[in-house]
């Protein structure tokens, strides 16, 4: 049973959806282990979407994180409509996450960023703006001394390796901003082992990125061993040689992704007469 948390009822019992115009972008947030962030998160992704009248939805993706940040997102959508929910029925990881939150983005425009304020939400309209010219993603550049000097060193490597592989932006990393159909082509390559950045390379659809310092962490530590990385390195290389050789396929069909979440939160995401409306089932 999918549990649906609503904004309107109606005299008869029943619930109703809360009809807004929909997004010109959507912001997708992962979020695990990131309860200190949020609000700062939320305030300035609001400042600077609405001082430049951007429609928008925040749609936040909670991946079984049992360390209260739900509470907080709850809160959120609770006082503006713009923010969803989705809520994971168990920890999935980063990137499966992440396409969880694809699969129900609904802007032309989706910006994928992590929710631990290492990236600055300010930077989304450049990288909006460079979307504007033409390329289907535009990754936020990785500048900064964020990280100690040898995981710098490994990330910075990896990258170039997977440059060489499959096109993309040696300073990639998960802040990207992606057009409609880019986001349609990862959907219809979803894998049981995403990596988005090297799917966005397979696509073979133009990329391009615009610099961006990025912060240290100011709260907590990453989850992400030196093990652990090594490991999702060696995997994402395997994919991404797979993804290549895949390209020119017909396409699967468009899996949904309704089958992980357990809780939708938000004024978007209602039932009406016991039927959910939207993805989702009972």
């Amino acid at each position: 049973m999918v549990e649906l948390l609503t904004w309107q009822g109606d005299a008869d019992g029943s619930r109703r959806e809360i009809r807004y115009p929909n997004p010109e972008v959507t912001i997708v947030l992962p979020v695990f282990r990131n309860r200190e962030t949020l609000k700062e998160l939320y305030d300035r992704l609001r400042c600077v979407l609405e001082s430049n009248q951007v429609p928008h939805e925040i749609l936040f993706v909670d991946d079984a994180c049992p360390y209260g940040s739900l509470d907080v997102l709850r809160d959120l959508a609770r006082i503006d409509p713009r923010v969803a929910v989705l809520v994971l029925e168990k920890n999935v990881g980063q990137q499966r996450a992440v396409m969880t939150g694809l699969g129900y983005a609904r802007g032309e425009v989706v910006v994928v960023m992590d929710a631990d304020l290492q990236d600055p939400p300010e930077a989304i309209l450049d990288l909006m703006a460079e979307l504007r010219r033409g390329p289907a993603a535009v990754f936020a550049g990785r500048r900064g001394r964020y990280e100690p000097p040898m995981r710098l060193l490994s990330s910075r490597l990896f990258k170039k390796l997977l440059h060489l592989l499959c096109g993309i932006p040696t300073d990639a990393g998960l802040f990207v901003a992606m057009s409609r159909q880019m986001v349609e082509r990862l959907l219809i390559c979803d894998d049981p082992h995403p990596f988005v950045v090297g799917m966005i390379g397979c696509t073979g659809l133009p990329v391009t990125s615009v610099p961006v310092e990025r912060s240290e962490r100011l709260f907590g530590r990453s989850t992400y061993s030196s093990w652990k990385r090594l490991k999702i390195g060696c995997l994402a290389i395997a994919r991404v040689s797979v993804w290549k050789r895949r390209k020119a396929r017909p396409a699967p069909v468009r899996r949904t992704h309704d089958a992980s979440v357990k809780a939708y939160v938000g004024a978007r995401f209602t039932p009406e007469k016991g039927r959910a409306l939207g993805r989702g089932a009972d």
